[in-house]
């Protein structure tokens, strides 16, 4: 097992391995502070195991993460930022900061995203409005893999959704959610590692339900709660996807399976300024009433997020141990690139 990493360090090496595979700073920072942030809070699903399939991607000349992404004003609270084929890490990134910019001028910003790709877990996004101290919405479209309520095509990514608030202790409310019945990365894992699916989450060509898609040619995903899962996902896919000018169903690409074309996903970031409503002390007081309400309705009631924040609190404290075989996968990468993880 490797050992536990401090977060700068791993950040730093992150940042080189994508360097030297011909990613510029600003690109390779920005994507290196999602990947640590998701190990951190325990999401690794989101972390350094994205790393081969990114630099593959980049080798095939569909990640392009070698140019700066643009941002175009549209109005006073209103952005797009042209991607220019590089990380979604970073137009993501990029998008929330403006958004920030703009809320503080005018209250509410919001700045869509297009020509990019897989932005990574949404989470990360709306934390930073929180640590703004302010509201953050962050969503994106992806690749289809999941079927309209009552079809049998997929025609909808899983389309995650993100909405963040501050809190006045940093344990931040963050909910953060894939739009179909599982996550991408949850179906992912679940089949490399023989896992069958859970009753009522994919279908086969003909709408029967399955657990094995190992035994099916065609399987899709099922939207969660039927047509309410399916509205969420729509409502990203207009927003990420139709008002941006990206990719829209299946002009967005899958970061795993086609290596002929970029991903061309959008994404929709939003900040509210919530000093524009009440003074924070009064949102503070306001929201701590509630949550005090929703802890006393049960032993163990826990917010959204509050995982999370523990899992912080730790690799924080104690520094971050990654999983055996995506440290594994990882040195391999860097001696390739004359690189020396910083667990070696």
């Amino acid at each position: 097992m490797p050992r536990p990493v401090a977060p700068e360090a791993l950040r730093d090496f992150v940042t080189a391995l994508f360097v030297a595979h011909g990613a510029v700073q600003a690109q390779a920072a920005s994507a290196a502070r999602h990947m640590v942030w998701c190990e951190m809070v325990g999401r690794q699903n989101w972390g350094l195991e994205r790393v081969a399939i990114h630099l593959k991607r980049i080798e095939a000349g569909v990640l392009t993460p070698q140019h700066e992404a643009t941002v175009s004003t549209i109005s006073p609270s209103i952005a797009r930022i042209d991607g220019r084929g590089g990380f979604g890490y970073h137009a993501a990134e990029r998008a929330m900061e403006h958004a920030i910019t703009l809320a503080r001028d005018t209250g509410i910003g919001v700045v869509g995203v297009r020509n990019s790709n897989f932005f990574g877990a949404g989470a990360y996004y709306v934390n930073m409005a929180a640590a703004a101290s302010m509201i953050g919405f962050a969503m994106s479209n992806s690749v289809p893999q999941v079927v309209a309520y009552g079809g049998l095509r997929p025609v909808l990514g899983t389309n995650p959704f993100a909405f963040g608030a501050p809190r006045r202790n940093g344990v931040h409310l963050l909910i953060d959610m894939a739009t179909s019945s599982l996550a991408g990365s949850t179906v992912r894992d679940h089949i490399d590692k023989g896992i069958p699916l859970p009753e009522g989450a994919a279908i086969d060509a003909a709408g029967n339900p399955i657990t094995d898609t190992a035994k099916v040619s065609k399987w899709a995903l099922l939207p969660f709660g039927g047509p309410k899962g399916f509205g969420v996902s729509l409502m990203v896919e207009m927003l990420a996807g139709i008002i941006t000018g990206a990719g829209v169903g299946d002009g967005v690409a899958s970061i795993y399976k086609d290596f002929t074309r970029a991903g061309d996903n959008g994404h929709f970031l939003m900040a509210l300024d919530i000093a524009r409503w009440m003074d924070l002390d009064s949102y503070h007081a306001r929201f701590e009433g509630l949550v005090a309400a929703i802890k006393a309705s049960g032993d163990g009631v826990l917010l959204p997020g509050e995982v999370r924040w523990e899992h912080y609190r730790e690799s924080l404290a104690n520094g971050v141990v990654l999983e055996g075989r995506t440290a594994e996968a990882a040195a391999n990468l860097a001696a390739q690139a004359k690189l020396a993880p910083p667990w070696a």
